[in-house]
């Protein structure tokens, strides 16, 4: 159910991590959100953090805004968008050292950065029935609701890449496993959408990262089916979007350069969802005619136009060229226009990030105006708001 994007073309958002602050030290380790809330320490920091991703996000000039995944540990490469649901969630152990390498690490070994992001996951094992969560996502929402008059886009990790990270003690049956954890998570998903959120993002189906392995036991359209169960009944009630990227853990992509989204598309067309994104920006846009061929018409299409993994900003007219790309596939009024993935995960500074905005709006202001569609107004481009004078001559 398009909410806060209906009628609307080219409208900006990010995918939802933005970089965490130097001073932001609390952490809630394993803690409800709700007993965060009640210590003084915490509850300062995270809503302090809170105001200042708004405050960043409005001076440059974002339309739908993120929380930046502010609830989330400070964990070397973003290990806490992984814990942060496994440690909440009934039937999954305590995280052990010993960790079974990832798929993508068979070329890899020690002094690889993609070795030791894996060392830090210490993937928790499933030692009975997933059961009760309590990851308060609609707690998270609430937090922020009250500083922005702009919607707000909460997302969470998917059961479907969970599924193939834990270590399987109980169920011997990934299938099962997924299935479980995909209805316990819908129960967070339409506890958030209650809270009165007007988009739910449910980051990541397996489809595109699996679709290509011919030992996987888990086939396409399974993964569909435990998707369109995660999700069931919510677009009754909010807007539903589904974040694909080819990784983001310390800026990193698990899969090679060249990967396209090319043969996962008719699969990640049946997903009960209102919007789909996907990277664009790194791959500088290699399956645009792709997408907009084959995901329908009644679904809109989020593209990053700006990348997590480059610490050099984008210049406007580079994100307008690539936006103008993206159109000759997709309407202006399907087109959604982000980031591949999130700037948080030890991706960047804060500066990188806010300049990165800033260049995704300003490109935006570039093609709006050249299809006589409103320019947003961005706040960090007024030179009359600029602390350095601005010289003429």
């Amino acid at each position: 159910m398009f909410t806060a994007t209906k009628d609307k073309a080219l409208l900006t958002t990010t995918t939802g991590a933005l970089p965490r602050p130097s001073w932001y030290t609390a952490n809630l380790r394993g803690a409800p959100l709700s007993t965060g809330f009640s210590q003084q320490a915490y509850r300062e920091q995270h809503f302090d953090c809170l105001a200042c991703n708004v405050a960043a996000q409005h001076r440059a000039g974002i339309d739908i805004f993120v929380d930046g995944d502010a609830r989330l540990d400070d964990d070397v490469a973003g290990r806490s968008w992984v814990s942060y649901a496994t440690e909440r969630m009934a039937g999954i152990g305590a995280p052990r050292v010993e960790v079974p390498p990832a798929g993508f690490m068979k070329d890899k070994g020690p002094g690889d950065i993609m070795w030791e992001v894996i060392e830090t996951r210490m993937t928790p094992p499933v030692e009975g029935k997933i059961g009760e969560t309590t990851l308060q996502l609609d707690r998270a929402y609430k937090a922020i609701a009250p500083m922005t008059d702009r919607p707000v886009k909460i997302g969470s990790i998917s059961a479907q890449i969970l599924a193939l990270m834990l270590t399987d003690e109980h169920y011997k049956d990934r299938l099962r496993l997924l299935f479980d954890m995909s209805v316990a998570l819908n129960r967070e998903y339409h506890a958030l959408a209650e809270a009165g959120a007007p988009i739910v993002q449910v980051e990541e189906p397996a489809i595109h990262q699996v679709i290509s392995d011919p030992n996987a036991t888990i086939k396409p359209q399974q993964w569909v089916e435990a998707f369109n169960a995660e999700v069931k009944g919510l677009r009754g009630k909010c807007e539903v979007w589904c974040h694909t990227c080819w990784g983001s853990p310390a800026a990193q992509r698990v899969a090679s350069r060249d990967q396209s989204y090319k043969a996962a598309l008719p699969y990640l067309d049946q997903l009960d969802v209102d919007v789909i994104t996907f990277e664009g920006a790194f791959n500088r846009g290699m399956d645009f005619e792709h997408i907009g061929k084959t995901i329908s018409k009644d679904k809109k299409i989020a593209v990053g136009a700006i990348s997590h993994r480059t610490l050099q900003v984008e210049r406007p007219e580079e994100v307008a060229e690539l936006i103008r790309l993206a159109l000759k596939h997709i309407e202006p009024e399907r087109l959604i226009l982000s980031s591949d993935c999130g700037f948080g995960r030890q991706s960047m500074s804060r500066m990188h990030a806010f300049y990165k905005m800033v260049a995704l709006t300003r490109g935006a202001n570039i093609v709006r105006k050249e299809l006589g569609l409103p320019e947003t107004d961005i706040p960090a481009t007024d030179p009359k708001l600029s602390m350095v004078p601005m010289t003429g001559g």
